[in-house]
């Protein structure tokens, strides 16, 4: 596997955990923490060259995620964390089981509360503070509803797919070059995959047609 772009400051090293991984594209500068069984995805940047970065167990940090903050205030994610795909977090504070939408943005001193979820492309202005287990959306984001249990089971399972993904990761994914074409077996070659986990918005829809058909 390539090595990772870690990278000192001032003396100071990111420090990732064994059972971490970490894609070897994501970058890593300076006073950056990554926990056990968290998952980097490709093309992150924690830049950790002003304020601190916490990562914490079971937490993920997805594709071309940014994560940085002003100095001496630092950006923490608790354990549990689901940060989606292109999300910029600065300086803000994601509590345990929070889920961050794809391409959100949450701003300085704002606090995601613990098993919330922040809707793909909402902006959670400055010190704003999302409530517990409510959803929120929109620029500004405003508390559109308390969440169901079964959107919190999904969230939680569908972090869980993130932690096996680290494992995965660890155990066999390496740099190679492409195949010219596919070969014969490659239909008993497909991804491994978790029972279980739908698309929320599948799951929300699949849901509405059983209710129908109580009624």
């Amino acid at each position: 596997m390539s090595r990772l772009k870690v990278y000192a400051l001032d003396g100071v090293t990111p420090v990732v955990h064994p059972q971490a991984y970490v894609h070897p594209s994501a970058v890593l500068i300076g006073d950056v923490f990554i926990g056990p069984r968290v998952y980097v995805g490709p093309c992150a940047c924690l830049r950790g060259d002003f304020g601190r970065i916490v990562v914490e167990a079971g937490a993920n940090i997805q594709d071309t995620c940014v994560l940085h903050a002003f100095p001496d205030r630092d950006l923490l994610v608790e354990e549990d964390g689901h940060i989606g795909h292109g999300a910029m977090l600065h300086g803000c504070t994601i509590r345990r089981n929070a889920l961050i939408g794809i391409n959100a943005v949450i701003n300085d001193r704002a606090v995601v509360g613990e098993s919330a979820i922040v809707a793909a492309s909402a902006f959670v202005k400055a010190e704003f503070e999302v409530p517990p287990r409510t959803l929120v959306a929109g620029i500004p984001a405003r508390v559109v509803r308390a969440l169901g249990e079964s959107e919190l089971t999904w969230k939680i399972e569908a972090t869980r797919g993130y932690q096996w993904l680290a494992e995965r990761c660890l155990a066999s994914l390496q740099e190679t070059d492409a195949l010219p074409a596919a070969d014969a077996a490659r239909d008993a070659q497909r991804m491994p995959t978790r029972e279980g986990v739908l698309p929320l918005a599948e799951m929300k829809r699949i849901e509405r047609e059983s209710r129908k058909k109580g009624d």
